[in-house]
């Protein structure tokens, strides 16, 4: 019978745990990389934006890697520097990702591509390749695909984006089946509306109020609540969880389209 250790405060430390998260450098990486490195791992940020990636990591006390991880030259690159500057990975957060409008009448083939590579194809090269260096030491370890709510739902407008999404989804549940004898741990976050910096800079004049009526919890989530359940998943924790998506959004997944009328309160499904 496997060896198991008793539950305890102890479960949720990542002292000298090598955490490696993608597009750490804004929003829901960078909120991802403070949790992991607030419970003791030693966080390498992989972000193309030079400025943002220097920021993130000496605000984590971490390593700073410019990577633009759709690149698999590039990704071997940060995998060796990691490696030299803080060990072995045994925790990556695959949360690059990109989104722009592309109607499937209107989708050109180099757009799809783009939206392709963004969110789906670098899960694929990081994975892999960290999965290998986790496969060769014998260190298991845990890796964390971030998705979207997109991913589980029609999204008119943006159909290469939902299907990238998706297939973050099912690669996340194959990769947990081949890599789970190794001790390799593989799940997946799905957030629904994150206040995150770019969408507080974008978002127009009342959209938080709306956030409270689409949301069941009434309010848009914190990027901070996405790094709470990423320190769950990266941890001893969730020993025995894997091949699962957890919707980290307030309840909008459950929903399933019902919302909160605003003027009345009760929960009501489509147009009233």
């Amino acid at each position: 019978m496997a060896s198991h250790r008793p539950l305890g405060p102890d479960s949720v430390n990542l002292t000298d745990r090598v955490a490696v998260v993608t597009g750490g450098g804004a929003g829901i990486g960078r909120g991802v990389a403070r949790g992991l490195a607030a419970f003791g791992a030693r966080v390498a940020i992989w972000e193309r934006d030079a400025d943002t990636c220097a920021s993130a990591a000496d605000e984590v006390g971490g390593l700073g890697i410019t990577t633009d991880v759709r690149d698999a030259s590039q990704v071997d690159t940060a995998l060796a520097a990691t490696a030299a500057g803080l060990g072995p990975i045994t925790i990556l957060v695959n949360n690059a990702g990109g989104v722009f409008s592309a109607p499937i009448l209107e989708t050109s083939e180099n757009g799809f591509d783009a939206l392709y590579r963004a969110n789906l194809k670098h899960v694929l090269l990081c994975t892999q390749r960290v999965a290998r260096g986790m496969v060769d030491a014998g260190t298991g370890g845990s890796i964390i695909n971030i998705t979207s709510i997109e991913g589980v739902r029609a999204a008119p407008g943006y159909a290469a984006y939902a299907a990238a999404k998706a297939g973050v989804i099912n690669f996340t549940k194959t990769a947990a089946l081949e890599f789970a004898s190794h001790r390799i741990r593989v799940n997946a976050l799905a957030p629904d509306i994150t206040l995150t910096e770019g969408m507080v800079e974008v978002a127009p004049d009342g959209a938080e109020e709306r956030f409270g009526h689409t949301v069941p919890m009434g309010r848009a989530g914190h990027v901070d609540e996405m790094a709470g359940a990423a320190v769950f998943l990266a941890s001893d924790l969730s020993a025995y969880v894997t091949g699962q998506t957890i919707h980290v959004d307030g309840g909008t997944h459950a929903a399933g389209g019902w919302y909160r009328h605003p003027d009345t309160g009760a929960y009501v499904l489509g147009p009233t």
